[in-house]
């Protein structure tokens, strides 16, 4: 199920139970009970699957940032297949396309962004439904430059140094730079822990970090996590855009943008944070792109200000999607083409619904997993009138 728990039922309730794979059968203990509902922990596997496979990282099971690293890479393509259907079907009571188009890439090393939090001298995750800290010295869904910042920073953590007040912090990479974001903290860090960190780890950068020269991507600025498929979502989710204007909706520092200028007479890329917009309007100046134009906005008050209907429209929300206001003012404007790329396949089948019912019609659809081993899934919808 999404979420990452596995289903059964026993005497007629239904139990959760998390790393388990379907078909299995497994010994377990009961740890929250609710009328017709148990939340159990697994005990023991009886009958293993025939693609479980022993997971590569020992904080597997402890640590929360995983769900599926006892399944084989396939099966978990698989069963995020099967969960996007039944979250459409269930919640939207949309049957999803019999071909969904399936874009992968390596299944470790691909994490660019980890956050940190950090008790003492101790670095780490958060246990699942916890506020536990799992320590953690190497991380293998993250990118090797990440791997090797954990270690110096674990190495740091127990200098005299290290400033205790601190609680969480970030590490960014495109494997060239790295980024040191501070994201908790009882009083301000000073300057001089990151001069530190910039003689201990490789490639530490002052400010903004410029992704693969780009992209430049200030400390407050979203960009996606995988560092192998950010290039391929872009295509799948453009795949077939064509005409005179198009507006990218939740633009961030401009990926789907820059790509956008340069097949549309005009771009309105459309973003809230202030620090996103400065960087976006940085990488179009660079690319020379003078069509592309960078709106500090929200979605819904780009919208209710158009009076012209664009040719394209592509939509990048978080994972609390559109929105209901969002979706009515799109189904007013009735752009003829529109694509919608969710993080949350809950959130997309209440979007894409009230999308259905204005006249839109799915024409394909694509799971991108940008999350290997997690339950997390990105998918892109393609919507033409």
């Amino acid at each position: 199920m999404y979420g990452g728990d596995g289903l059964g039922r026993l005497d007629g309730r239904v139990v959760f139970a998390p790393f388990v794979l379907p078909g299995e059968r497994i010994r377990a203990r009961a740890e929250r009970e609710k009328p017709g509902l148990v939340r159990a922990r697994m005990l023991e596997v009886l009958d293993a699957a025939p693609a479980r496979v022993a997971a590569p990282c020992a904080a597997f099971g402890a640590c929360g940032g995983c769900h599926y690293q006892h399944a084989h890479y396939e099966l978990q393509l698989e069963i995020k297949r099967r969960i996007l259907r039944e979250e459409l079907r269930r919640l939207g009571k949309i049957d999803a396309p019999e071909e969904i188009a399936t874009v992968s890439a390596e299944p470790m090393g691909y994490r660019n962004r980890v956050q940190l939090h950090v008790e003492e001298n101790r670095l780490g995750y958060r246990e699942a439904r916890s506020h536990n800290l799992v320590p953690v010295r190497g991380c293998p869904v993250a990118s090797p430059r990440i791997e090797a910042a954990i270690s110096a920073l674990n190495r740091m953590a127990r200098d005299g140094r290290w400033p205790r007040f601190m609680r969480s912090l970030e590490v960014f990479t495109d494997e060239r730079q790295v980024q040191i974001n501070v994201l908790e903290t009882l009083r301000p860090v000073a300057r001089r822990f990151f001069e530190w960190c910039a003689t201990e780890i490789e490639g530490v950068v002052e400010g903004a970090l410029d992704y693969r020269g780009e992209f430049r991507v200030s400390s407050n600025s979203f960009f996606q996590v995988n560092r192998f498929l950010p290039d391929r979502l872009v295509e799948t989710a453009l795949d077939g855009a064509e005409g005179d204007t198009a507006v990218d909706l939740y633009a961030g520092v401009g990926l789907m943008s820059l790509p956008l200028a340069r097949r549309f007479r005009e771009v309105y890329a459309v973003e809230s944070g202030a620090g996103a917009v400065r960087d976006l309007w940085f990488n179009a100046d660079r690319a020379g792109l003078g069509n592309l134009h960078g709106l500090q906005q929200s979605a819904e008050e780009h919208l209710a200000q158009l009076e012209r209907t664009p040719d394209f429209v592509v939509a990048d929300p978080p994972r609390a999607g559109l929105g209901k206001s969002v979706v009515k003012r799109l189904c007013d404007l009735k752009p003829r083409h529109l694509v919608v790329v969710a993080c949350d396949p809950a959130t997309m089948a209440r979007d894409l619904s009230g999308l259905i019912a204005a006249g839109y019609k799915i024409r394909r659809m694509a799971l991108i997993d940008l999350f290997p081993q997690t339950y997390h899934l990105e998918t892109v919808v393609d919507l033409r009138l």
